[in-house]
């Protein structure tokens, strides 16, 4: 491999000669061999290092015009569009297991503009600090990039994938309108209830956690970036906090506006807690929903088997014909890891000390595994299972016919006392529940059958 000689505060490094990064990023691609190719910084900080990057040489062009010239303007705009798009994705190498403020991967960031805004420009234009970090400061950028990626993960990708599934479950309640089922509760047989009904209470769900995901989002549309190293604000030029704030809102389509306390905003990261706790509220409706269809379909003989849902691959290596609910089974799996992720969010967020939480890349990393994770996991429900769902009505009727929870009914006109014998006694004497009522002489044949009317109930 061939390598270029790189220097900074420290001395000289050697870096690959086909690479953009500099010597800082080196460095810590060397002090942090962890994770290496696995734990990589997340692709969503990346890109949001180069919209926050161009916003900030768009401000500081209309505010220190005689540093932040046309020239550098230009060249350092069309690097971060190459950094935006995934280009320079490989310029990237920084791991999430290095300082907790992201120090390194806002320098990587740096050291990769700058280099290929030179290229561009074809002259050594633009210094990594003071050109591409003019007015800002490691410990206001990657808090910025953190909520930047955090906001186009939910709204982007998140909430659409929530979206999908509920205008699947809409069609299903239609559909459904006339199925009349079991009901149950504590795992046993409950009053009737219609598989529509039923349905809706998962497309609530749904739409509950969109709201508060769409609630959870706001707060970290304030940005850090202005307050530079501790919050002062120290060698950025007045209002530039604001402007650069306007750019990054115009860049990405978001009503993004500057933290009115850089203090707060450097320190604590309890609007990234917030909204995943939103993300985590999605995750258990989707644990509820998931388990909720995979019970309805077990069987295909020997269980509830009251919905079919689509055979995808073999269930089995050694169980000819076995079909299993492979899509139910990994919204389980996504919802144990986002919950799980919760708890290092949340634990990261506690750790502020002083003037910065140095926990950052951590809850990064964690935040955007969850919104992706479930987005991913959310749309390949919908469309591999969520949207073949079919109601069995066969043995829906049978079902209901066969629960003695239908006794219910009859509690006005033999009371509920009469009503629990009447349910014991079919029950012991497999029996139905009218040839129980007028063995014991509740009713006749006649009256139970004026009364009894199973889809009435629901």
């Amino acid at each position: 491999m061939e390598y270029r000689i790189e220097h900074d505060s420290m001395g000289e490094v050697k870096v690959p000669a086909d690479k953009y990064w500099g010597a800082q990023t080196e460095r810590s691609h060397e002090n942090f061999p962890i994770g290496v190719g696995i734990e990589t910084m997340p692709r969503e900080i990346t890109r949001a290092f180069g919209i926050l990057k161009k916003a900030a040489a768009q401000a500081n062009h209309e505010l220190k015009p005689a540093k932040m010239t046309e020239q550098k303007l230009a060249a350092i705009q069309q690097a971060c569009d190459e950094v935006i798009t995934g280009t320079l994705n490989e310029h990237f190498p920084l791991v999430v297991w290095q300082t907790g403020s992201g120090t390194q991967s806002n320098m990587n960031a740096n050291e990769v503009i700058a280099n290929r805004a030179n290229e561009i420009a074809g002259e050594k234009l633009c210094h990594p600090n003071d050109d591409i970090n003019m007015s800002q400061s490691s410990n206001d950028t990657f808090p910025t990039a953190m909520h930047i990626s955090a906001v186009m993960a939910v709204e982007d990708k998140l909430l659409p994938a929530v979206e999908g599934l509920i205008r699947v479950f809409a069609k299903l309640e239609e559909e459904n309108a006339d199925a009349v089922k079991s009901g149950r509760t504590h795992l046993q047989d409950a009053v009737p209830i219609r598989f529509s009904q039923e349905i809706s209470g998962w497309r609530t769900s749904l739409e509950k956690d969109a709201a508060l995901l769409t609630m959870s989002v706001q707060p970290l549309k304030a940005l850090a970036l202005g307050g530079t190293a501790v919050g002062t604000g120290l060698n950025a030029p007045a209002g530039f906090d604001t402007l650069v704030a306007e750019k990054v809102a115009a860049l990405t389509g978001k009503d993004f506006v500057t933290a009115d306390n850089k203090y707060h905003a450097l320190t604590s990261k309890d609007e990234l807690v917030f909204c995943h706790g939103a993300i985590k509220a999605l995750a258990a409706d989707m644990m509820k929903i998931a388990n909720d269809v995979r019970w309805l379909a077990s069987g295909p003989r020997l269980g509830i088997g009251e919905i079919t849902i689509p055979s995808n691959e073999p269930g089995s290596s050694i169980m000819p014909g076995k079909v299993n609910p492979t899509q139910c089974e990994q919204v389980t799996m996504v919802a144990v890891q986002v919950m799980g992720n919760d708890v290092a969010v949340s634990m990261g967020a506690s750790q502020g000390n002083f003037e910065l939480n140095v926990f950052m890349p951590v809850m990064a990393y964690n935040f955007l595994q969850s919104a992706r994770l479930l987005a991913e996991s959310i749309t390949a429900f919908t469309e591999n299972c969520a949207a073949g769902i079919k109601a069995n009505r066969q043995k829906m009727h049978d079902n209901l016919y066969n629960s003695l929870m239908l006794v219910t009914a009859l509690n006005p006109y033999i009371g509920y006392e009469n009503a629990a014998k009447t349910a014991h006694y079919a029950f012991e004497h497999e029996t139905s529940l009218k040839e129980a009522c007028v063995t014991l002489g509740f009713l006749t044949a006649e009256r139970f059958d004026e009364v009894f009317k199973p889809e009435e109930m629901c």
